[in-house]
C-alpha cells in the first residue's frame, strides 16, 4: 500500500475522491459545531443513537449527502488513545472488504494531537487488510493500493508518518517470511532475502556456510544442523549510519526454519506451526528493511543463525556432548531445546563487534507461553536500563513484554555429569533456565 499524509479539515475530507472514507470519531469532538456535511452527519447520528458509544462501534453510510466517497464508515475511537485507535480501525476494516476498494481515505483530524497516532493507525489498517498469497494463488490479495491519511496538521505528524511507513515495511516483510511454508523459507532462502536487503543504502550482508561456521568452531550450531539435508546459513548484516567507531546495537534472531524436535521429536499435532520457529530471524530481516527506509544515525549488526532441526540418521542424539564457540562443552539432553544451541554460538560471535547492547529475539520455548500466555512476550535482561527501554518500546508499539527473573539459583538445574552444562533443566521455570543457558 502507498500511504500519503495530508492536512484535512472535515470539509476537505468530505470532498476526497476515494472509494471509501473511514472517519474516526472520538468521544469528544471539539469542532463539531461546524456546518459542514461530516460534522452535521455525526451530530445527527449521535443524537439519534445510530452511532453508538463504545470503541469500535461503526456506522456504514452509503452515498451520504455532501460526501464524495460512495462509502463512508463512521467509527467510535473512544479517548483517541493508540489502543482505542487500533481497535476502532480493526473494527471498521471488517466492513470494508470489497473487491473494488482501491483508494481509501482515513480521517484522523478529530483525534487529539498530543500523541503520535498516525503510525499506529497505519499499522492497524495494514494488519486488518493483510492477506498471505505467496503459496495460495486462490487467496484474495489486498485490494487497497492507496491510502490518504488525513490529519489536522500534516507538518507536526510528518515524523510519526515516516516512522510508521518504515515500521510497516519491516513488519510486513517479517510477516511474509514467517508465514511462508518451510520449503519456501529454507536457510538459503533467508540468506537470499538478507542479500537483497544488502542492496539498500548503508546495509551490507555477509553469508557464511558450513565450512566457515566449522572454522569458527560453532559446534553447538553445527550439531543442530547436522540432521538436515538443508545446509545451514550464518547471516551477518551491517547497517552503518554512524561513525565507524560508534558501538553498534546487535540484534540476534533465531532462524530455525523448521523444528521437528530432532530425535526428541515433537507430537504430530500442530507440528506444521514449527515453520514459525524462525520468527526471530524474520524480525531481524524486518528491522533491517525498516532501517533501510528510515536511515537513522546509528550502527546496527544483525546476526541470524539459520538451519532446520531434523531427525535423520546423522542427527545429534540425546546424551551427545558438543563444544560451543566459547569453548564450553554441552550435554544435549533434549534435541528439541535446539534454539539455545544455535543462539549461544551466535551470541559468542556477537562479542567481536564490541556492542553497546545485544538484543536476542527468539521463539525460544513453549514454557514462556505457559507462563505469560499470548498477551505478553517474556523479557530477560542483565541490564535494567535496557530492559526498561524494551518494556517501554513494547508498550508504545502495543506489543508488550514482561521481565522475568535471572537469579543465579535457576542455573543449578543445568549442571551435567559429562559436560560443562546440559542444554535443559527440569520442567519448572523452563523459560528462565533457557535464558540462563
Amino acid at each position: 500500500m502507498d500511504f500519503e499524509l495530508k492536512s484535512l479539515s472535515p470539509v476537505q475530507a468530505a470532498q476526497l475522491a476515494v472509494d471509501a472514507l473511514l472517519v474516526l470519531v472520538p468521544e469528544e469532538v471539539p469542532s463539531l459545531a461546524g456546518k459542514d456535511a461530516l460534522s452535521e452527519l455525526v451530530r445527527e447520528v449521535s443524537r439519534r443513537g445510530d452511532l453508538e458509544a463504545g470503541v469500535g462501534k461503526c456506522l456504514p453510510v452509503y452515498r451520504a449527502d455532501g460526501v464524495k466517497a460512495p462509502r463512508l464508515i463512521l467509527v467510535r475511537a473512544g479517548d483517541g488513545s493508540a489502543a482505542s485507535v487500533r481497535k476502532a480501525i480493526t473494527a471498521a476494516m471488517a466492513g470494508l472488504k470489497f473487491p473494488g476498494l482501491r483508494k481509501l481515505g482515513l480521517m484522523l483530524s478529530w483525534l487529539p494531537g498530543d500523541q503520535p497516532l498516525v503510525g499506529c493507525a497505519m499499522t492497524a489498517l495494514a494488519d486488518a487488510s493483510y492477506a498471505y498469497v505467496t503459496t495460495k494463488p486462490s487467496a484474495q490479495a489486498r485490494s487497497i493500493r492507496q491510502v490518504i491519511v488525513g490529519v489536522a496538521d500534516a507538518t507536526s505528524s510528518r515524523a510519526d508518518f515516516q516512522f510508521g511507513r518504515a515500521q510497516l515495511t519491516g513488519v510486513e516483510l517479517a510477516k511474509e517470511w514467517a508465514n511462508r511454508p518451510a520449503n519456501h523459507a529454507t536457510p538459503s532462502h533467508l540468506a537470499e532475502a538478507a542479500r537483497k536487503l544488502g542492496r539498500l543504502p548503508r546495509i551490507k550482508t555477509d553469508v557464511l556456510g558450513p565450512k566457515e561456521v566449522q572454522a569458527l568452531g560453532m559446534g553447538a550450531f553445527m550439531a543442530v544442523a547436522q540432521g538436515s539435508a538443508q545446509p545451514l546459513r550464518f547471516i551477518v548484516m551491517h547497517y552503518r549510519g554512524a561513525a565507524k567507531d560508534s558501538a553498534p546495537v546487535v540484534l540476534v534472531g533465531k532462524g530455525i526454519t523448521f523444528d521437528t524436535g530432532g530425535i526428541s521429536i515433537k507430537p504430530a499435532a500442530e507440528m506444521d506451526e514449527m515453520k514459525f520457529d524462525m520468527g526471530g530471524a524474520a524480525s531481524v530481516l524486518g528491522t533491517f528493511a525498516a532501517l533501510g527506509e528510515l536511515q537513522p544515525e546509528i550502527n546496527v549488526v544483525g546476526i541470524i543463525p539459520s538451519c532446520e532441526n531434523m531427525p535423520d540418521g546423522s542427527a545429534v542424539k540425546p546424551g551427545d556432548v558438543v563444544t560451543s564457540m566459547s569453548g564450553q562443552t554441552i550435554e544435549i539432553l533434549n534435541t528439541d531445546a535446539e534454539g539455545r544451541l544455535i543462539l549461544c554460538d551466535a551470541l559468542t560471535y556477537a562479542a567481536r563487534f564490541k556492542p553497546r547492547c545485544v538484543i536476542d529475539i527468539a521463539t525460544l520455548t513453549g514454557a514462556c507461553v505457559i507462563a505469560l500466555g499470548a498477551v505478553r512476550s517474556g523479557l530477560f535482561s542483565n541490564r535494567s536500563d535496557l530492559a526498561d527501554a524494551l518494556v517501554a518500546a513494547g508498550e508504545r508499539s502495543m506489543d508488550p513484554c514482561w521481565r522475568l527473573p535471572l537469579d543465579d539459583e535457576y542455573a543449578e538445574g543445568l549442571k551435567s555429569n559429562f559436560a560443562d552444562m546440559g542444554n535443559v533443566a527440569g520442567r519448572a521455570a523452563g523459560a528462565i533456565t533457557a535464558a540462563k543457558f
